[in-house]
C-alpha cells in the first residue's frame, strides 16, 4: 500500500518509521481524551454507580416501570413487572472497589468517546484514501459509531435488566443463599455491553465481507431462517418470562439488524456490478 511505501515523486509522503510516529500522536490524544473523560466521570462516584451501574438492579429503573405498563396496555397482568430483586452485591477484596472505580470510570471513557476515537483513527488512514474514499469514510465513522452506542445502550436497557431478573433469582436449591461480588455483577455488565456493542456492528462487518467476496446477499438470505433460530434461542434465554412477548422485545431489534445486513450486502453487490 501506498500508506507504507516512501514514494520518491512525492517528497511529502512519510516513510514507514513516519507513519508509526503518526499513529503515535494519533493513539496518545486518544489515551489523553479517554482519561479526561474518565476522570471527569471518577469525580461523579454516586452518579457513577448508584444510577449508572448499578440501575438495572434498582426497582424504579426506567427499562421495569416500562415493561410493567407494556404489561398492563397489552392484558398481561403482572407478567412483564419485575425489578424487585432480594440479592445483595458485597466487596470482598480490600481494593475491590477502588479498582472496580476506576475500570467503570475508564469505560465510561471509551463509551462516550467513541467518536472521537473513530475520528482520530480516521484521521491516520486518511491520507491513503482517494477523495471519494475519504466521503465514505465520514458516514462509515459515523455510522459506525451509532451502530456501537445502539448495542450499548440496547444492552443496558434491556439485555443486561433481563438476563440479571433471570440470574440474579436463579436457583438451584432453596439452600443456596444469592449474594454476588461487586466485581462478577460489573464483569458481566460490561461484557454484555461490549459484545452488544459489537454485534450491533453486523452491518459494517457484512459490508466488508461483502466487499471482500466473503459473504453475499443470496447467502444471508438462504440461512435466514437458521439465524432467526439463534435469535430466537438467545431471546429466549435471556427473556424474565416465557410468554412470547417479552422474548419478542429482545428478538425482533436483532432480527432487524440481520435484515439490514442483507439490504447492506446486496447493496455492496449492486456497487460492484455497475
Amino acid at each position: 500500500m501506498a500508506l507504507f511505501n516512501k514514494s520518491k515523486l512525492n517528497p511529502n509522503e512519510l516513510s514507514f518509521w513516519g507513519h508509526i510516529d503518526a499513529l503515535r500522536g494519533h493513539l496518545f490524544r486518544i489515551v489523553v481524551a479517554v482519561l479526561i473523560i474518565g476522570t471527569v466521570l471518577f469525580c461523579y462516584p454516586e452518579f457513577l454507580f448508584d444510577t449508572v451501574v448499578f440501575g438495572p438492579i434498582r426497582s424504579d429503573f426506567v427499562t421495569y416501570r416500562a415493561f410493567c405498563k407494556l404489561s398492563h396496555l397489552l392484558d398481561l397482568g403482572e407478567q412483564l413487572c419485575f425489578g424487585h430483586y432480594t440479592f445483595k452485591l458485597q466487596s470482598l477484596g480490600l481494593s475491590d472497589q477502588f479498582t472496580n472505580h476506576m475500570w467503570i470510570a475508564f469505560v465510561g471513557g471509551v463509551i462516550i468517546g467513541s467518536p472521537y476515537i473513530l475520528f482520530e483513527l480516521f484521521r491516520f488512514i486518511k491520507p491513503a484514501l482517494t477523495d471519494k474514499e475519504k466521503n465514505a469514510s465520514v458516514a462509515f465513522i459515523f455510522t459506525s459509531t451509532l451502530l456501537f452506542l445502539f448495542g450499548v445502550c440496547f444492552s443496558y436497557f434491556v439485555i443486561v435488566p433481563l438476563s440479571v431478573n433471570f440470574l440474579g433469582d436463579y436457583k438451584v436449591s432453596s439452600m443456596i443463599e444469592n449474594n454476588f461480588t461487586m466485581d462478577s455483577y460489573i464483569s458481566f455488565v460490561t461484557t454484555l455491553s461490549f459484545a452488544a456493542g459489537i454485534v450491533f456492528e453486523l452491518p459494517i462487518l457484512v459490508y466488508f465481507l461483502t466487499k471482500f467476496g466473503l459473504v453475499t446477499p443470496d447467502f444471508m438470505r438462504k440461512y435466514r431462517k437458521h439465524a432467526l433460530v439463534v435469535i430466537l434461542i438467545v431471546s429466549g434465554i435471556i427473556t424474565p418470562s416465557p410468554d412470547v412477548t417479552s422474548q419478542m422485545l429482545v428478538a425482533f431489534p436483532l432480527y432487524l439488524l440481520y435484515e439490514i445486513s442483507i439490504f447492506v450486502s446486496a447493496y455492496v453487490i449492486k456497487k460492484q456490478t455497475t
